[in-house]
C-alpha cells in the first residue's frame, strides 16, 4: 500500500505541471490584457505597467516565474484586487464553497444512497419507477434554472428563505444554493447505487448468506452495501474535490463569496495569478481525492489489493 501510495504522490507532480502549463499559455493566449479597457491606455501608462508587472520580460521568465511561485505555493499578487495575494483569496474563498461543497454532497449522499437502494431492492416497482425518473430529471435540470426556479418559489412567493445572502455556517441562507447543487449529485448516485447494489445482490456470497439464515436487513446493511458502494466511491472523488473547491454557476446564482465567484471574476479581468491559483488548488484537490478514492477501495472491498 505505501508503495502504491508514493508512486501515485510522484504521477500527480508531472500532471500538475501539465494543467498549469496548459492554463497559463491559455490565458496569454486570449486577446487582451487585465489593464485593457474600454479606453486605451496612454503607450507611456502601458509601458510603466508592464515593467511592473513583468510583462516585458520574455516569455520563458514569466514561465519559470511561474512555476517557482507555484513549486514554493506562492502564487503571487492578484492584479485585480490590490494589495492582496492570491493566497488570501483562496484561504478567504475556501471556506465558504466548502461549507456549500460538504453540504450539498451529504444531502446527495443521504438521498442518493436511499433512493438508489430502495430502488435495487424494489426492482421494476413504482418506487424504482419513480426514482429513476426523479433521477433522470435532477440530470436533465442544469442548476443554472433549478437555481432560480427555487429561489422564485421559496425566496420571492414563499419567503421561506433568503434569494441572495451569505451567513456563514449554518444558516438558512445555505439551504437552497445545497439544494441546487446537490441536485444532479443525487441523480449520479442514486443510479449509480442502484446499478451497483443489483450486481452485488446476485452474487455467491449474498446467496450464502440468506442461506446462512441472516435476515434481508442484515444482507443489505452488513454485506451488499459495502460491494455496492464502489462505484459511488468512484463517482465522490472528483465529485467532492469540485463541490470543495468551489462551484461556478452555483456561486454566482445565489452570490456566494466563494472560490467559484472568485474564478469567474479573475477571467472576466485576465487576473492571472488569480486563475492559475485557483486551477492549481482545484487541480491539486481533484488528484489527491481520487488517491483517497483509490486508497479507500482496499478497504470496502478486500478483495482489492495493491501490489
Amino acid at each position: 500500500m505505501l508503495r502504491f501510495i508514493i508512486r501515485r504522490i510522484i504521477v500527480i507532480v508531472p500532471m500538475l505541471f501539465i494543467v498549469i502549463s496548459l492554463t497559463w499559455a491559455l490565458v496569454r493566449l486570449a486577446p487582451g490584457t487585465f489593464y485593457s479597457g474600454e479606453k486605451k491606455l496612454a503607450p507611456g501608462v502601458e509601458k510603466n505597467l508592464r515593467e511592473k508587472y513583468g510583462l516585458d520580460q520574455p516569455w520563458y521568465v514569466q514561465y519559470g516565474k511561474v512555476l517557482r511561485n507555484i513549486a514554493r505555493f506562492d502564487f503571487g499578487n492578484s492584479l485585480k484586487y490590490e494589495g492582496q495575494s492570491v493566497n488570501q483569496i483562496l484561504l478567504r474563498g475556501l471556506p465558504v464553497s466548502a461549507a456549500l461543497g460538504l453540504s450539498a454532497y451529504l444531502l446527495a449522499l443521504l438521498v442518493g444512497l436511499t433512493t438508489g437502494t430502495l430502488s435495487a431492492l424494489k426492482q421494476n416497482s413504482w418506487i424504482d419507477y419513480a426514482s429513476m425518473s426523479l433521477s433522470m430529471l435532477g440530470i436533465s435540470v442544469p442548476n443554472f434554472i433549478l437555481g432560480p426556479l427555487l429561489v422564485l418559489l421559496f425566496s420571492l412567493t414563499l419567503f421561506w428563505f433568503p434569494p441572495a445572502l451569505w451567513d456563514g455556517f449554518p444558516s438558512r441562507s445555505l439551504v437552497l444554493p445545497a439544494i441546487t447543487l446537490s441536485a444532479i449529485y443525487i441523480a449520479y448516485i442514486a443510479r449509480l447505487t442502484r446499478s451497483g447494489m443489483l450486481e452485488v445482490m446476485r452474487s455467491d456470497y449474498i446467496r450464502t448468506a440468506r442461506a446462512k439464515g441472516l435476515s434481508e436487513t442484515q444482507v443489505v446493511i452488513r454485506h451488499a452495501l459495502r460491494g455496492g458502494l464502489l462505484p459511488v466511491v468512484s463517482f465522490s472523488g472528483p465529485a467532492l474535490a469540485f463541490l470543495i473547491t468551489g462551484t461556478v454557476v452555483v456561486e454566482k446564482v445565489f452570490a456566494l463569496p466563494g472560490l467559484g465567484n472568485y474564478f469567474i471574476n479573475a477571467c472576466f479581468n485576465r487576473d492571472e495569478p488569480l486563475i492559475i491559483g485557483i486551477v492549481a488548488f482545484i487541480s491539486i484537490a481533484v488528484l489527491v481525492f481520487n488517491l483517497l478514492v483509490d486508497i479507500a477501495y482496499g478497504f470496502i472491498d478486500p478483495r482489492i489489493r495493491y501490489t
